[in-house]
């Protein structure tokens, strides 16, 4: 595990516990800069603490996969260091600070023929998956993800922290290129944006809504949309879908207020999304697979979030916002 911080301590803490559920993995150590927290992570997991990755890698030549949650900027040096060592990487999102860097990762894991996943932590929500045979032609999505503030992933955009993960998902659900994008922010709590809405209208017709916020007072995870003749609720948080149907639709419906409408619970397993996307990794590894969540896809979502934070920027120019900000 390469830094363990919040989100990586839950990487840890995942490994140690699919290793207790007899899952062939054996977490082996972690690695942050600050040493004390490596060392008191490695006395939790039963595991040891290294200060970088060199030391793990000259110390521990068997291992053979990591999960890197180090700042963004040190992305693309951590992965490299590790897969020109042969091992292969689950990077957390944001995967990169630019494409370049996108591009220069997937060049060395192909390259080297290495397995490398996308963080992308909502493609393994229960919710999204029961969603996944439901889908026939999305037309509008109305898409909020609010939480309250917190002093972590400040050095980077709510875009880029919070509503990269819906992107990745819409984008998934869509399949379809985007053609325009009008997008608003404005920083509340710190020196980045904190609360942005984005209208996306893709090539097929499609129109998306995003509200992302971290400085809200109540925590929301919620996607909607509509398609021909259906309308369909997602909670990530209650990990649950809504299926409301007209016409004689599905017979294990039950049927709502409106008689002309079927209403279905498409059935879902709970599971923490964090542990069924570690499994998912480790199966790509042992099994030399395609990830789930490709580098082409962090790639995806990446660049429609830059050019979110881009037209947020250019908006924010258009209005004088640093003089009203000031």
């Amino acid at each position: 595990m390469i830094g363990v911080g919040t989100f990586g301590r839950n990487h840890a803490r995942v490994y140690h516990q699919l290793a207790q559920e007899r899952v062939p993995v054996r977490l082996v150590g972690v690695v942050d800069p600050d040493t004390a927290r490596a060392d008191a992570v490695a006395r939790e997991f039963n595991c040891r603490g290294f200060g970088s990755i060199d030391q793990l890698v000259t110390t521990h030549s068997e291992v053979q996969a990591a999960s890197i949650a180090v700042p963004t900027i040190h992305h693309l040096s951590a992965a490299k260091q590790l897969m020109e060592a042969g091992i292969d990487v689950l990077i957390e999102k944001p995967l990169a600070i630019s494409l370049a860097e996108v591009d220069e990762l997937i060049r060395v894991a192909k390259q080297l023929g290495r397995i490398a996943q996308v963080g992308h932590l909502e493609r393994f929500n229960p919710a999204v998956r029961a969603t996944l045979p439901v889908i026939t032609r999305p037309m509008f999505f109305e898409v909020h993800r609010l939480s309250v503030f917190t002093p972590r992933s400040l050095d980077v955009d709510v875009v880029l922290d919070l509503m990269i993960h819906d992107l990745d998902v819409v984008l998934s659900l869509v399949n379809s290129r985007v053609r325009e994008i009008r997008a608003v922010g404005l920083p509340i709590l710190s020196g980045k944006v904190d609360i942005a809405n984005v209208r996306l209208e893709f090539e097929s017709g499609c129109v998306a809504n995003f509200t992302a916020s971290r400085v809200s007072t109540e925590r929301v995870r919620k996607l909607r949309f509509f398609q021909p003749k259906q309308y369909v609720s997602l909670d990530y948080g209650r990990q649950d879908v809504l299926v409301f149907s007209v016409g004689p639709g599905d017979p294990s419906g039950t049927p709502s207020a409106n008689p002309q409408i079927q209403v279905v619970k498409p059935p879902t397993t709970s599971e923490e999304p964090l542990h069924a996307e570690l499994k998912s990794f480790l199966d790509s590894v042992q099994r030399r697979s395609t990830p789930t969540v490709t580098l082409d896809d962090g790639r995806r979502a990446l660049s429609v979030a830059l050019d979110i934070v881009a037209a947020i920027s250019e908006h924010g120019r258009k209005i004088d916002l640093d003089r009203i900000h000031a």
